[in-house]
């Protein structure tokens, strides 16, 4: 158990946002409960602490991202989440991409609402040609090995990968290592104490793989992951 559930003042005690900002993420939470009662966009029993295990876990990546910070493509964005919070956050070009037209139409609502600078592509990703990105994000979207081939098209050679993963990463980033070479950094979650944010530098495909330096840095990592679902 984490405590009890996390308010707006809570959230605001970790996070350092503006008064108008704090409003803006409790329009969002608003509407995603109106919407939730038509369209499964969270998991039910998250709402009972949405502004931890949605807000809070989007936010945290703000510590992470580099300078600049832009464009940020969310993959998989879902209700929002981390891409359309980092863009209330002030992260400016922000692109989500869902492929589910109704949660495409609830994320351009909440856009409208907030005010939030996003653009929705309602769209797989793997139709999509791809742009270069400076950040890539998502959360319990795939396994890694399916991830980086879809945030593939939006790399690189300085992007930065930021994403939320669960109890698998350390099989997932075993079975990444013949396939691709980066430099990963592991950082426990603000939002569970399983949780871990994995950041990914210098990520390619096996075949361009850098000196041997570069594959024994990739292997580093700062704990054992636990992971924490969505």
């Amino acid at each position: 158990m984490v405590g009890p559930a996390l308010g707006a003042e809570g959230f605001a005690a970790r996070i350092d946002v503006s008064r108008e900002t704090l409003e803006r993420l409790t329009l969002y939470l608003e509407l995603l409960r109106r919407w939730q009662r038509a369209i499964n966009l969270v998991g039910p029993v998250t709402l009972a602490d949405p502004w931890r295990r949605h807000i809070l876990d989007s936010a945290q990546l703000l510590a992470h991202l580099p300078a600049p910070a832009s464009p940020l493509v969310d993959l998989g964005s879902g209700a929002g989440f981390p891409g359309l919070v980092l863009a209330l956050l002030g992260v400016p070009e922000v692109a989500l991409i869902e492929a589910d037209r109704r949660k495409a139409q609830f994320l351009r609502e909440v856009a409208r609402a907030t005010g939030a600078a996003v653009t929705v592509y309602d769209e797989r990703v793997e139709d999509l040609a791809g742009w270069p990105g400076a950040v890539v994000t998502a959360r319990a979207l795939a396994p890694l090995p399916r991830l980086l081939a879809l945030a593939e098209r939006f790399l690189t050679a300085d992007s930065v990968c930021l994403f939320l993963k669960g109890p698998a990463l350390a099989r997932e980033l075993i079975d990444v290592g013949k396939s691709w070479h980066m430099v990963p950094e592991m950082f426990p979650s603000l939002s569970a104490s399983s949780g871990i944010v994995l950041k990914l530098r210098g990520v390619g495909r096996a075949r361009d793989r850098q000196p041997q330096a570069t594959t024994a840095r990739s292997c580093h990592r700062d704990r054992e992951p636990e992971g924490w679902g969505r």
